[in-house]
């Protein structure tokens, strides 16, 4: 197989059909992939709307976690289960847009792919959301990128490709899926930014309050750059 869209949800009942939609339609046929959703312990309707939904979808899978855990655990564990070589990832919601993962795609294959440890990140350019957190954003984003050097945008666009075998090398900690361009580029990979498609919420409500982003971040931001100093990148040479 080589993709696995993996798709981590908290409580978006409303946003499920619209978004396995869009995805299916953005795929096609003729691609071999599946859809991997991770439901984070919900305590709305989420859970049966994703079980009706795989009688309808074939290629969906469905896993749960039994209490919800972030979407840094999310993601490994639908990283985990994959059966993809490569693994897109998007945010459950409906901003970002599956038709941009075909371009995605597209871009990790011309920089290398699985063989490079290449990953290609979203850059939501024109972002549909409040002023406040587009500031709060440009703000994040600048300290990140002067502390860490990842030469990435916008690290929290969950639109993202890179192999299967990467994302399981890198440290695991909550909250990682902030820094995952810095954490791949300390593991020797090789990242690119391309500019995809941002849309308003239409359903449910967003999880992050900018306070606790804000205080967590720091303390994840000290510790990523703790791990950048730390890390050593052999070049091996079989003899």
């Amino acid at each position: 197989m080589e993709l696995s869209v993996v798709v981590p949800v908290h409580n978006e009942a409303g946003n499920l059909r619209p978004l396995i939609e869009e995805i299916s339609d953005a795929l096609g046929a003729d691609l071999a992939y599946e859809i991997v959703y991770v439901e984070d312990g919900s305590s709305d309707d989420t859970l049966a709307e994703l079980e009706a939904l795989r009688g309808e979808f074939p290629r969906l899978r469905v896993l749960r976690h039994l209490r919800c855990c972030g979407q840094s655990t999310a993601l490994l564990t639908g990283v985990r289960a994959a059966r993809g070589v490569a693994i897109a990832t998007l945010d459950g919601d409906g901003q970002n847009n599956p038709a941009d993962i075909p371009r995605l795609l597209a871009a990790w294959r011309e920089i290398g792919g699985g063989a490079a440890g290449a990953m290609v990140a979203g850059y939501r350019k024109k972002r549909k959301d409040t002023g406040w957190r587009r500031f709060s954003s440009r703000v994040a984003n600048g300290v990140r990128g002067s502390l860490l050097k990842d030469n990435t945008p916008d690290t929290g666009c969950g639109l993202k490709v890179f192999p299967r075998g990467l994302f399981l090398a890198l440290p695991y900690f909550d909250h990682m899926h902030r820094f995952l361009p810095a954490l791949a580029q300390r593991a020797g990979g090789k990242v690119v930014s391309v500019e995809v498609d941002h849309r308003p919420r239409l359903r449910g409500q967003s999880k992050y309050g900018t306070w606790h982003r804000l205080w967590v971040g720091i303390w994840d931001l000290l510790g990523v750059f703790w791990l950048q100093r730390r890390a050593q990148v052999p070049e091996v040479v079989e003899i």
